[in-house]
């Protein structure tokens, strides 16, 4: 293999050719596989998301299952070991934030997380047909569909259109949410989470997995500013 302009300032800088050599030949790091849980494994499933996170926040991501290889797979089939229900903020890419890559989670987004038949329908497919273990539901700090349902309440006047439809849809939450004085957005933020993830451990489709503990659903909150996931 060709040493490049590149490698050779690797090679004054090694002090030999051999690791100019090794630089030019090892294997880029998102070609590595990493490990995931065997179905129906939802601990291990929350365990690698949460030392996907720990990354994720030590800006020591890995982007593992990315490569060559891995795309000839996902060619020919998927087994996600998690679904995320995530907002569809810009600032939330679930692949990011739990350092994970193609053919890892089962990623669902909608503002607010509001369930709707597609959203529910979609997580029925993955627990039902792929056999996922886990389901997370994933809030987010500053949500502004949730902070879009909390001026609803305060002023009573909810937006038009289909803005308006994510708004109902969360407003039972904040108005069954007690304001303690502190910041009353956030503390929706998580209760909506709780409360989609409570709905999802009943519905009719997902009941029996969960009785049988072939799945789990866990809700989670999203730090904007520190990176990190609580799992409430």
């Amino acid at each position: 293999m060709a040493i490049t302009r590149r490698n050779a300032l690797r090679v004054s800088l090694a002090g030999g050719v051999g690791a100019a050599v090794a630089t030019a030949v090892s294997a880029p790091a998102w070609s590595a596989p990493m490990p995931a849980p065997q179905p129906g494994d939802a601990a291990e499933a929350l365990r690698l998301l949460k030392r996907g996170n720990r990354r994720w926040r030590r800006y020591d991501s890995r982007h593992p299952n990315e490569g060559p290889a891995r795309r000839e797979e996902m060619a020919r089939g998927q087994s996600p070991f998690a679904v995320i229900l995530g907002c569809a903020d810009s600032r939330v890419a679930p692949e990011l934030v739990f350092d994970r890559g193609l053919g890892d989670l089962f990623t669902i987004r909608s503002a607010g997380q509001v369930l709707d038949e597609s959203v529910l329908g979609s997580i029925s497919y993955a627990a039902e047909h792929l056999a996922v273990p886990l389901i997370v539901v994933l809030g987010h700090s500053s949500c502004g569909a949730v902070s879009a349902a909390v001026e609803a309440h305060e002023t009573g006047e909810v937006p038009h259109g289909h803005v308006g439809y994510l708004v109902e849809g969360i407003l039972p939450v904040v108005e069954a949410t007690p304001d303690e004085g502190g910041d009353f957005v956030d503390a929706c933020v998580r209760a909506n989470a709780e409360y989609i993830a409570d709905q999802l451990r009943v519905d009719a489709d997902l009941r029996e997995l969960v009785e049988s503990g072939r799945l789990d659903v866990v809700p989670a909150r999203y730090d904007l500013e520190t990176s990190e996931v609580s799992w409430l």
